[in-house]
């Protein structure tokens, strides 16, 4: 059966996961996920993606982007996962895959949803009971949108900015959005676009 196509719709931000083949882990110590954000970096900068929020877990990422020329997600995928890959295979002196053959992606079309994504996106390691705050997991962006620490990979989005004129009041005003849970019908709504390569509509 021919594979699902998908669903790329310019100027509006996507939500993409990958994850590692057979759930393995693809991340073994500290040093992998700087690698990892470094080429996420990289290949962002070659491809024209601006990376609005990401979150490194033990055998998969999340990421939300907004490309200059959506015909260009695929090859940014594709770069950052064959370098990881690689990197990996040399530095555990394996072979064979890392990563799941195909990498998921769906589009929010409604820019107010875009932050019950981004919570979605930050609050992984915190429904994986990992840990009890998005705060005090170090491989996401919240601590750069909530103004706890400089993140240089991460460029805002206009319905993030529009939190606040001014940093502070915006911090704030994000940090507050994360007090309350997410709705399960939004959670199932984002999950579902994902794994069927559509858009993510307003539940």
């Amino acid at each position: 059966m021919p594979r699902r196509a998908r669903v790329l719709l310019p100027g509006h931000p996507h939500h993409l996961t990958q994850r590692c083949h057979n759930r393995q882990p693809c991340f073994f110590q500290r040093s992998d996920y700087i690698v990892y954000l470094d080429f996420l970096r990289e290949h962002s900068s070659l491809y024209g993606g601006a990376i609005h929020a990401y979150v490194l877990m033990t055998n998969h990422v999340h990421l939300l982007v907004t490309m200059d020329d959506v015909t260009m997600l695929a090859p940014l995928m594709k770069g950052v996962a064959q370098n990881y890959a690689q990197y990996i295979n040399r530095r555990l002196k394996r072979t064979g895959s890392l990563w799941e053959d195909r990498f998921h992606s769906s589009p929010i079309i409604d820019d107010a949803y875009l932050l019950t994504c981004l919570r979605y996106v930050e609050l992984n390691p915190v429904r994986a009971t990992i840990v009890d705050s998005p705060a005090r997991y170090r491989w996401s962006s919240y601590a750069g949108n909530a103004g706890l620490a400089a993140d240089n990979l991460l460029t805002p989005h206009t319905t993030y900015l529009g939190l606040g004129s001014d940093p502070a009041p915006r911090f704030a005003s994000y940090r507050n959005l994360f007090s309350e849970p997410l709705n399960p019908v939004h959670l199932q709504a984002i999950r579902s676009a994902a794994a069927g390569n559509r858009r993510i509509d307003p539940a």
